[in-house]
């Protein structure tokens, strides 16, 4: 399966902070932002990664992460000119995707919580159709929400609904296949001139071939996007580092601990940070493997 990071749009809501910056990196506690989608989509198993950004914030993005070979990840990147939709990703990416399956997710999402990777890599195999991931939230009428039936199969999509019928938003993680690109270049522009992903999603509802992922109370869903929820994500980031004495979506770590790359060298990619304690901790889980 492929994986695209859309870390693209205007950054409006986070002004001043994007008056000269992407919002996809700025700080969350102690990693950039955009290293927590990209953490989620190594957790699923995905090597192949394309980041889409601005023009204007390509070469940063470039700057941070590379071609990702010192992760044993291929990364490559692609622009989006201006702010046309979530489901424009499929159509900037089509080359990209070829005939594989394809992971997005939003580049100011953060998903946390026990399982994560198991349960990533079970929904990546094999995808037929769609796969969305639900989360309870109280204030549903705020998002796109799904409606289940009563044994977890999903009847209805409806963004930001007046009464919503169930408490379950759908987070900024989908998984498709390869028919997705199709899809997404048949969607016309919405009211508000956007390719809308809900309208993709529906679409594979149509079908019969869409359902939803309920990620129930262990876990966190994250959207940053806005400064308080900016503010609140890194402090809860802080909290469970420092009680736990692990990082989250350390993306060396994960490389690591995903067979992307051995002990050695993760050992050397912390030797080359110095005296920082975050290479003082690569450093220490590659030698306590050894």
């Amino acid at each position: 399966m492929k994986g695209i990071v859309l870390a693209g749009g205007s950054g409006t809501r986070l002004y001043p902070l994007t008056h000269t910056v992407s919002k996809h990196l700025l700080p969350v506690y102690n990693k950039p932002m955009i290293y927590y989608p990209l953490s989620v989509l190594m957790l699923g198993g995905i090597r192949d990664v394309l980041v889409i950004s601005t023009p204007s914030h390509a070469g940063m993005f470039r700057g941070l992460l590379g071609d990702g070979s010192r992760l044993g990840l291929s990364i490559e990147y692609a622009e989006q000119s201006q702010a046309n939709g979530i489901a424009e990703a499929f159509v900037i990416g089509e080359k990209f995707i070829g005939d594989d399956p394809v992971a997005l997710i939003l580049g100011d999402n953060i998903f946390h919580g026990p399982g994560l990777s198991g349960l990533l890599s079970e929904q990546c195999r094999d995808v037929d159709g769609c796969v969305l991931f639900g989360y309870a939230v109280k204030d549903p009428e705020r998002y796109g929400v799904g409606e289940v039936d009563g044994r977890g199969g999903l009847v209805s999509l409806v963004e930001k609904p007046a009464a919503p019928r169930s408490n379950l938003a759908i987070t900024g993680l989908y998984l498709y296949d390869n028919g997705v690109v199709d899809i997404a270049r048949s969607v016309r522009p919405s009211a508000r001139g956007e390719l809308e992903i809900t309208d993709v999603n529906k679409e594979y509802l149509r079908q019969g071939r869409a359902r939803l992922v309920d990620l129930g109370r262990g876990f966190a869903w994250l959207d940053t996007g806005t400064h308080d929820s900016l503010l609140q994500a890194g402090q809860y980031i802080q909290v469970l580092e420092e009680r736990q004495g692990v990082r989250i979506a350390c993306l060396e770590e994960i490389a690591f601990r995903m067979g992307f790359i051995d002990s050695a060298a993760c050992y050397a990619l912390g030797g080359q940070l110095g005296n920082s304690d975050y290479g003082a901790y690569l450093m220490a889980i590659a030698s306590a493997d050894r």
